[in-house]
């Protein structure tokens, strides 16, 4: 079952918030399967500021975290559970990191994420991020959700 969410929405999935929630809307998900999201990429980001103040790009790590908030969103979804303030998903790995593109203010980045495996809390998941047609980032990721420690 293909659906869509909304910044609302999203906010139910993932404890991020302004400045650090990364996706905008959620065009499709399948549970269990796959997700493919968006990021508006405006000048009004915080870290264009200083990323650079004459040729602002977006921060390498900031897509891999866009994604990985996809991966959030998907996890959640798929095991039909929202987070809790007992625990969170966190990285735990990115493999095969790879830039293919600069992103840059005007640009929509489309965040597509599959799972690869779900063992045991564990989750592996293959990210690419495109603008347009265009590759801009790729990478495997793994997320593991552990408790909270206060």
């Amino acid at each position: 079952m293909s659906q869509t969410m909304d910044v609302l929405e999203i906010t139910k999935c993932l404890p991020h918030r302004y400045p650090f929630l990364l996706i905008d809307r959620v065009l499709e998900i399948e549970p269990g399967v796959s997700i493919k999201a968006i990021k508006n990429v405006t000048i009004n980001e915080p870290f264009f500021q200083g990323h650079f103040p004459t040729y602002p790009v977006m921060p390498g790590v900031l897509i891999m975290e866009a994604l990985a908030q996809a991966a959030g969103v998907l996890s959640y979804k798929s095991l039909e559970v929202a987070p809790s303030e007992d625990s969170l998903y966190f990285f735990a790995g990115i493999d095969n990191a790879r830039f293919k593109r600069q992103v840059v203010p005007g640009d929509q980045l489309t965040l597509c994420v599959q799972i690869t495996a779900n063992k045991r809390g564990i989750w592996k998941y293959k990210a690419q991020a495109f603008v347009g047609t265009e590759l801009a980032a790729e990478a495997d990721l793994m997320c593991a959700q552990r408790e909270v420690q206060r």
